[in-house]
């Protein structure tokens, strides 16, 4: 039996199968590409998400501490 070269190969492949590979790649890796920027958009939504959080959790813990104890319950006389 003769080895095919890849020139003899190539002459055995007809031009359809060829355009239907290439077709199949195109769609697989358009679907990767896709999920790809949903996944983006989506982290981008929750790294400001989490970022609005960090500054409300940064702005409460710069507030002053509030004396609590000058309310009725505890006399009010403590200054």
């Amino acid at each position: 039996m003769m080895p095919l070269n890849l020139f003899s190969f190539f002459l055995l492949v007809d031009q359809s199968s060829i355009v239907t590979m290439l077709i199949v790649v195109v769609v697989f890796f358009s679907v990767l590409l896709l999920l790809g920027i949903r996944k983006s958009y989506k982290l981008k939504k929750e790294n400001e998400r989490l970022d609005e959080m960090n500054k409300k959790i940064a702005e409460y813990e710069e507030k002053p501490y509030q004396d609590f104890t000058e309310g009725h319950m505890y006399g009010g006389d403590n200054k």
